[in-house]
């Protein structure tokens, strides 16, 4: 698992620096705020989940880890989608926000839920 997050994150980091990049080049913010929740909710927490899942690896082998890993991979790109449209004026996609973003919440509460049931001390 820790793996499979470490490699999905950077997929986001990429994402998100070439977003980046091309709003610098054009002058077009527009999209700030995807490029930000791709950075930080793709590239930042799901590196974090990674490490932690290999610093703990009982945490990492539990069903709470698969559901948090694939909740997380499809909350993230539906909600970043909708906000995207949403921010070009398509205000019927503003639904899609919603959805992902529950779906993301839903699946960062089960990460912490097995972080604090999982995650211990060796000894």
């Amino acid at each position: 698992m820790s793996i499979k997050l470490i490699k999905i994150s950077a997929v986001y980091f990429a994402i998100g620096v070439i977003m980046g990049m091309y709003m610098s080049m054009e002058h077009a913010f527009e999209l700030m705020p995807v490029h930000a929740h791709l950075n930080l909710l793709g590239w930042t927490s799901l590196t974090l989940a990674g490490i932690i899942y290999h610093l703990f690896p009982k945490a990492a082998e539990t069903t709470l880890a698969k559901i948090h890993f694939w909740g997380h991979n499809i909350g993230l790109p539906i909600m970043m989608l909708g906000l995207a449209l949403f921010v070009y004026g398509h205000d019927q996609y503003e639904p899609a926000i919603a959805v992902g973003a529950t779906i993301t919440v839903v699946s960062v509460l089960l990460f912490v839920i097995n972080v604090l049931k999982n995650v211990k001390a060796e000894g």
